[in-house]
This record gives C-alpha cells, structure tokens and sequence, in this order.
C-alpha cells in the first residue's frame, strides 16, 4: 500500500559508503520487503526522488544525498518466498573464482542478474540466500538475462567503488564471444558509435545509434568466418546498455538469437539449429584489484548449447 501524498514520506541520507551506488539496488537492501517490481514502478513513475528532483532507476547515488520515497506498509508486502535449491545448487558449480572480496560466476543464460519486474529472484538474489553472512553483497556489473559467462559479485562495500572507478577509468577488460549474421569480410573493426536509451510505448527499454547518446566503442576481432556468418570476440571500451548487440546490428551483422535487435529470419534459421538463447558469452574478465594487490584474469567456459551450434556450423 502507497500512503498518499499528505501522508508522511520515508527518507534516506546517503553516507559515504553508499557512493556511487544505484539507487534502485540501495532501495532494494533497504526496504527488504518491498517487492523489487513494486520499488521499480515507483522509480519509472518518478514517485522516488533524491533532493527534491526526479531521477532515472540507474542514478548513482552521491554522498548527502536524500532519497524520497512514498511510505509503504512493508509487512502488508512482505513475501517469504526463496529461492529453489536448484537454483542455488546451480549458481554455486558456476562460480569460477572466489576469494576475501570477490565472486566471479559462469553466469547461465536465462537467469536474471537481479530481480525485477515479473522477476522474483535473480542472480544477486540467489546468491544472497545462499551466502547469508555476506551482508553486503552486490552486483559490480550486469550482463542480459540471455547472455552467459563471468559476472562480478563483490562482497565489501569499498570493493564495489573500486572495481567501479576501474570501469570508470576502462581498466576493467572485457571480451565477448558472438555468432552473427553474414561472411565477415576483413579483419578487426573498431565500432565507434554513440547511443541512447529510449523508452517505447510498451515501456521496453531500446538503445539506438545516436549522435547526441553517449560515447560507445566496441572492437571486434573475426575468430571463425563460415560461408553466411561469423564467430567474432568483442573487446568492449565503454560498458552502455546492449552495447555490443546494437552496435553489430548497426554494422550489418546482427546476432544470432537476438530477439530485440537481431533478423528474424536468421534467428529462425539458427533456431532450427537447435538455439534456443541470444548467442553472446561473456569468456573473460581482466584487471587489478589494487587493495588485495591481485590481477584478476578469469576465463568463462563456453555453454555446451554454444559449443554444439558451433560444431554445427562448422561442418
């Protein structure tokens, strides 16, 4: 239940150690019982705001901060639904790579980074009831919910505003593995093209080439030509939302099992192949971690659904 306007507001002042977290994943820890759908609504209807003004679901909070928000009756919202077993099970064989600060996960496609809309649990979620002693657990990055592979999680606040200067700064190295559309003609590209997000009637977020959007540049290198499409490795420079998957498409060669920005017709093809996900892995990670003095380098395992459309096409 929402109060109305006339009715008290719940505040929130942000401290240091919440800096520059999103907002929307500072609310989701505050306000435990408050269903993720429910918080997400009030942030696309600017019924949240931070000092006095309407912000966007991915704002960064700054330190001395205030957040506004509608009181809610959280017990009247409460859920004790968790998690499945399985799905803990699963996420605990993807981890690749743990230690004092960090997880690394194979991420499986068709799983959610976090909660949302429709969406009870997601990755963050998951990982939070089956680690209950990491109070402060978080998401450093996202990945689709149809994209695999190596997917951050940091256990300690100042972790996750380190690893986020280092994305800030590009020093995080990121490269992708991808099927798309069409012979691959030439060697390395190097895509510099702005983009925007924009919401559409439905209220689905699309991003298009833009020349007024944000700075974006994505490289890729051909790893495999076939005769009407390509396996290529994209090393991404900036990190915008669907950044690789409409830059491809932008450059004639859409993904493979791409649904939003892709061919209908070569995902029908590849669907009679036997895909039944958005062909995009996240294969590794790279960068240092200089509070614990380690380089990270961390190399995601290709899904075998993957594995049997590339044996396929080969031959």
């Amino acid at each position: 239940m929402i109060m109305s306007e006339k009715q008290k507001q719940q505040t929130f002042t942000i401290e240091d150690d919440h800096s520059p977290q999103r907002i929307d994943n500072y609310l989701f820890r505050q306000l435990k019982k408050v269903p993720k759908g429910l918080i997400y609504r009030l942030l696309r209807q600017k019924a949240i705001r931070v000092n006095n003004k309407r912000i966007k679901p991915e704002y960064k909070l700054q330190a001395g901060d205030i957040i506004s928000i509608p009181n809610i009756e959280q017990e009247t919202l409460a859920t004790t639904s968790t998690p499945s077993q399985k799905s803990i099970d699963l996420l605990e064989k993807s981890i690749l790579y743990e230690d004092e600060n960090l997880i690394i996960l194979n991420k499986p496609a068709n799983i959610a980074a976090h909660g949302g809309s429709g969406i009870s649990f997601g990755i963050i979620e998951i990982m939070r009831v089956a680690r209950p002693k990491l109070k402060n657990l978080e998401l450093v990055h996202r990945l689709d919910k149809s994209t695999s592979g190596c997917l951050i999680l940091a256990k300690k606040r100042a972790v996750l505003k380190e690893i986020h200067e280092l994305l800030r700064a590009s020093k995080v190295k990121k490269k992708y593995l991808l099927l798309v559309k069409n012979k691959w003609i030439g060697g390395t590209r190097k895509v510099n093209v702005a983009l925007s997000k924009n919401d559409i009637k439905s209220g689905e977020r699309m991003v298009t080439a833009d020349d007024d959007g944000k700075k974006s540049i994505t490289i890729f290198h051909p790893k495999k030509i076939f005769k009407d499409m390509a396996l290529l490795e994209a090393e991404l420079c900036t990190g915008r939302t669907h950044q690789i998957r409409v830059h491809a498409t932008h450059i004639h060669h859409p993904l493979a099992g791409d649904e939003k920005y892709g061919d209908k017709v070569f995902n029908a093809k590849m669907h009679k192949l036997g895909l039944k996900r958005l062909f995009l892995h996240a294969e590794s990670i790279n960068f240092f971690l200089k509070s614990s003095n380690k380089i990270i380098n961390i190399t995601a395992p290709i899904p075998k659904e993957l594995q049997n459309i590339i044996a396929k096409i080969s031959k």
